[in-house]
């Protein structure tokens, strides 16, 4: 398992979403008048999403897993060997939805709706590299030679 790529990511999760909560304002009227900032808040996020799917990826290749088709599949394959949970799995595919919106701009990011998820989900990233680290933690979860 390459658990020093993983913490890695991690720690690049940690700081993107930290540098978000430093610079994410309280109010939405301060929010959509940000320009450039307000860029950058959807940038470090999308950076944390794509390095939880990293963490995803790694995981089912290193205890192969199956070969997943997509990141849907990759989720699928740890929910159904226990270590992440359905609750988790929701989260991720909420924030490979979110990923999508601010990198293909479908249509132009609605920043009212992308505030109140940035508000409200941003303490998911912890909960996510949470689990992993437990799961990091449990050399019983790891088969041996991986």
């Amino acid at each position: 398992m390459r658990k020093d790529i993983i913490r890695t990511k991690m720690k690049e999760i940690e700081e993107s979403i930290t540098s978000v909560e430093e610079h994410l304002p309280k109010s939405f009227e301060e929010f959509s008048s940000m320009g450039l900032v307000k860029d950058g808040i959807y940038k470090r996020v999308e950076f944390a999403i794509e390095n939880v799917f990293d963490i995803c990826a790694i995981i089912n290749t290193d205890l192969e897993l199956g070969i997943p088709g997509d990141d849907e599949g990759i989720i699928d394959n740890l929910v159904d060997n226990g270590i992440l949970s359905s609750q988790m799995k929701d989260k991720l595919k909420a924030m490979r939805g979110f990923r999508n919106i601010v990198v293909h701009r479908y249509g132009k990011i609605d920043d009212k709706i992308a505030f109140g998820i940035l508000k409200e989900h941003l303490n998911d990233f912890y909960a996510f590299m949470e689990k992993i680290e437990v799961f990091l933690d449990e050399p019983a979860a790891i088969p041996k030679g991986i």
